[in-house]
């Protein structure tokens, strides 16, 4: 089936985040260790933060060493650039809060919401560090959209009108993410605990076909981030916060993403 030069643009974009494969230094790009020197045991975090010019308080009872968990799929792997937005999270909690940070990265490239979903209620060690987190961070859900994507393209996508997967594909996003939101509120470790989404991690520039399926899972997401009581946000990435590759963010858009989710603050989560 031939298409748009624009609609073929957009279908590269979401089918490359769906086929992307998790590359030999991502695990190494996505553990961080606390920086030298952040530890000073005779000062408190907020005590740290009001002296290093910290714009925002310590999470309420947070310790001077933070556990950062981060959950999602090739955008919290941080592939495309020298660092991604969870390195750059991390860093803002830093700086913010005067706490050391210690970070285990669980994204996981090409990963799925249903994949997210099984790892939150059947993998011990993907449980057990959301059991010790202080903070959280997820995003999941495009590379399921990619994937119904590439059955459109190649016209096996099912129903009278080629877009059944579409459909299907926008169901189990929106059932997963409400699944997903409950598995990260239940099992990380207190009810001081600061979880956050990036929804998406980003949203494509889309039109066409894809424009109101992709429509509807951003409104679930806002929807259920809001039932929840998880502060999320969504970004729009021009091509200037793209990488070569023309899928992942690049540096500049890693650090819009990061942004966005330091302007939600640190307060723990309104639902816990």
């Amino acid at each position: 089936m031939a298409g748009s030069p624009r609609l073929l643009m957009v279908m590269a974009l979401l089918v490359g985040l769906a086929a992307c494969s998790q590359g030999p230094d991502d695990g190494a790009r996505g553990r961080e260790e606390p920086r030298a020197g952040t530890a000073q045991p005779e000062t408190t975090a907020p005590e740290r933060a009001a002296a290093t010019g910290g714009n925002a308080a310590a999470p309420r009872g947070a310790p001077d060493e933070l556990d950062y968990v981060a959950l999602g799929d090739s955008l919290a792997a941080g592939v495309g650039a020298e660092r991604g937005y969870v390195d750059r999270y991390a860093e803002h909690l830093r700086n913010d809060t005067g706490a050391g940070v210690r970070v285990v990265n669980l994204g996981v490239s090409g990963q799925t919401s249903s994949e997210l979903l099984e790892a939150l209620r059947k993998d011990p060690a993907t449980r057990r560090a959301l059991g010790g987190a202080e903070v959280v961070t997820f995003n999941i859900g495009i590379n399921d959209l990619g994937r119904a994507g590439r059955a459109y393209e190649d016209g096996t996508c099912g129903g009278p009108d080629n877009e059944g997967c579409l459909r299907a594909a926008v169901a189990a996003v929106e059932r997963n993410w409400d699944a997903i939101g409950g598995e990260v509120l239940r099992l990380s470790s207190t009810e001081d605990a600061v979880i956050r989404t990036a929804g998406l991690g980003y949203i494509p520039g889309v039109e066409g076909v894809f424009e109101p399926y992709l429509a509807e899972v951003n409104r679930h997401i806002a929807a259920s981030a809001d039932d929840n009581g998880i502060p999320h946000v969504e970004i729009r990435l021009g091509a200037g916060g793209l990488s070569q590759d023309g899928v992942h963010p690049n540096d500049e858009g890693y650090g819009k993403i990061a942004d966005g989710l330091r302007e939600l603050g640190y307060e723990p989560s309104s639902s816990r």
